[in-house]
């Protein structure tokens, strides 16, 4: 299975997103992250990722004479290369896009679900803008999108900090003007 197809899968996509932060984690405790989904499944689906090499077993451990495996994410691996995504065809990127939004959508139902769910306080945001950018504006922006954010992703798991999830979007909704 090739990365795209991979990764391309919403409760893959969650799997992964558990995952972050440098998180080992064992199957059993990945499904009481992702409680909407059926146990079997996301065994199934860390089974699919550990095969494609997305997640590594750091530990193992015997369990009422069961192996119990601790997977870490490999980041390195849990992306879509530049030339994955040239190559992509439309119908590709309708199946990626429509992956992403799924599990954006469970990942948003599972907080709501939460008996602290606060949108309020929490700052929930999910506004969405037009712009009107020139292609350096365009590409300024992403620069500057991207400064902003990498910088946070090197953030490790700590009691003071809580995971939250940004899913930037941009496309243009109409073709340029000649």
């Amino acid at each position: 299975m090739d990365t795209l197809e991979l990764l391309a899968h919403p409760v893959r996509l969650r799997i992964v997103q558990a995952m972050s932060g440098g998180r080992t984690l064992t199957t059993s405790e990945l499904a009481d992250r992702i409680r909407d989904v059926h146990k079997a499944t996301v065994y199934r689906h860390v089974g699919l990722l550990a095969d494609g090499g997305v997640l590594e077993v750091e530990a193992e451990q015997r369990v009422r004479g069961a192996v119990e495996r601790r997977y870490r994410l490999r980041r390195d691996r849990a992306v879509i290369d530049a030339g994955t995504v040239a190559s992509m065809s439309a119908d590709d990127h309708r199946r990626a896009f429509a992956a992403a939004m799924a599990a954006l959508l469970a990942e948003f139902n599972a907080y709501l679900d939460l008996d602290h769910a606060d949108p309020v306080t929490d700052l929930v945001g999910y506004r969405q803008h037009v712009l009107w950018l020139s292609p350096d504006e365009r590409a300024e922006m992403i620069s500057g999108m991207r400064g902003a954010i990498e910088t946070q992703l090197a953030n490790e798991p700590a009691p003071h900090r809580t995971p939250h999830l940004i899913s930037p979007i941009l496309f243009p909704t109409e073709n340029p003007a000649p």
